[in-house]
């Protein structure tokens, strides 16, 4: 759940609650297309077991995952169906094989699989992001997914 933005110019830190003890410190530059009464109060999808990176001098905790379309001019988050702060998001047919936080530049694999087919559902390959009420979608179709 996306809290407290503090602007900085084209990038916002946000406090998202991903069901730790602690909320998360997420820097996102989110907020040149999806204005900020859009992003508050709003249960998103975030990738949580990447190392921490530095954005504009400010630790990032995880990042939000949106779909874009081809150019990257309309943006938008991928939503989960009724799911509650911490829930782990599954795909079909594959398993959790990760053992710790991975680098950002090891995650570019599993990026280039994120996409969204022709109802907008979120897909890693072929399977969907599913939570214990459904699967997860985004408002683009036929998009990316960063």
């Amino acid at each position: 759940q996306l809290a407290c933005p503090l602007d900085l110019g084209c990038h916002s830190v946000w406090e998202i609650d991903v069901g730790e003890e602690k909320p998360r410190q997420v820097v996102s530059g989110l907020v040149k297309f999806i204005p900020i009464e859009k992003m508050q109060d709003r249960i998103v999808l975030v990738l949580a077991n990447l190392k921490p990176a530095k954005m504009r001098g400010i630790a990032s905790q995880a990042m939000v995952l949106c779909a874009s379309n081809a150019d990257h001019t309309v943006v938008d988050f991928v939503i989960p169906p009724s799911a509650t702060p911490g829930e782990r998001v599954t795909f079909p047919g594959y398993t959790n094989e990760s053992s710790g936080l991975l680098d950002i530049k090891v995650i570019g694999s599993v990026l280039d699989g994120l996409r969204t087919n022709d109802e907008g559902t979120a897909l890693f390959k072929d399977a969907p992001f599913t939570t214990s009420a459904g699967t997860c979608k985004a408002s683009l179709p036929n998009a990316t997914i960063r």
